[in-house]
């Protein structure tokens, strides 16, 4: 399985030809869906889904299929989006990968802000993206994470809950997520701390970099 990470919370996964997509939104590059066979949203947010960009790629494939909470599918009604309802606990195939569904809600950003939906996926039992959460109550049911997408930096995130995260989660790898509005000098500090305390093998991948995942 191949991986590609795009800008912020967009990854590509590609496996003997076919292609999935997570969470292509307004900060990640258009060629992400290029050729996609199944797209996985984990929440509503701008960052993590972008409509017009979807859509484009839907007029190419009209077919493709596009997977989210149903919250998300409801305000995607108003679209021609083959739009397929998944929740916590639900177990699918989609271009040709094993998916479990977690998750529950979105991490709190501040009280006052409501919290919305969010799911999780994990992929052949292996990868698993969080969405926004770092929950570990989250992930499905007995899973056994090979390689986590790793929230590093949002408004509703600490450094110490990123490395508490990737210690509950006990991967062998993890992968920067959610990084773009880091700068620079933020992304070496926290390279830095991450690589230091994770627990594991962290690295950050420049977006349009690949990885083949054994």
């Amino acid at each position: 399985m191949r991986l590609t990470k795009f800008t912020h919370a967009c990854v590509r996964l590609e496996r003997g030809g076919a292609v999935l997509v997570i969470d292509p939104g307004s900060f990640s590059e258009e060629e992400a869906l290029a050729g996609a066979d199944a797209v996985l949203i984990t929440h509503e947010h701008h960052d993590h889904l972008d409509v017009d960009k979807l859509t484009r790629a839907a007029a190419a494939r009209p077919e493709l299929p596009v997977y989210a909470h149903p919250d998300v599918v409801s305000t995607l009604a108003d679209t021609a989006l083959q739009v397929h309802p998944v929740q916590p606990g639900d177990e699918f195939t989609a271009a040709g990968f094993r998916i479990r569904v977690g998750g529950g809600a979105h991490a709190v950003i501040h009280p006052d802000i409501p919290r919305i939906a969010n799911v999780g996926y994990l992929i052949e039992d292996s990868l698993y993206h969080p969405g926004d959460s770092v929950d570990p109550a989250d992930l499905p049911p007995g899973a056994e994470v090979e390689t986590l997408l790793l929230p590093v930096n949002a408004p509703w995130l600490k450094l110490s809950e990123s490395v508490d995260y990737a210690r509950a989660v006990a991967p062998r790898r993890a992968y920067a997520l959610h990084d773009h509005l880091l700068s620079p000098a933020g992304t070496k500090v926290y390279g830095t701390n991450l690589g230091k305390l994770a627990g594991c093998d962290y690295q950050r991948l420049e977006p349009g970099t690949s990885v083949d995942l054994a």
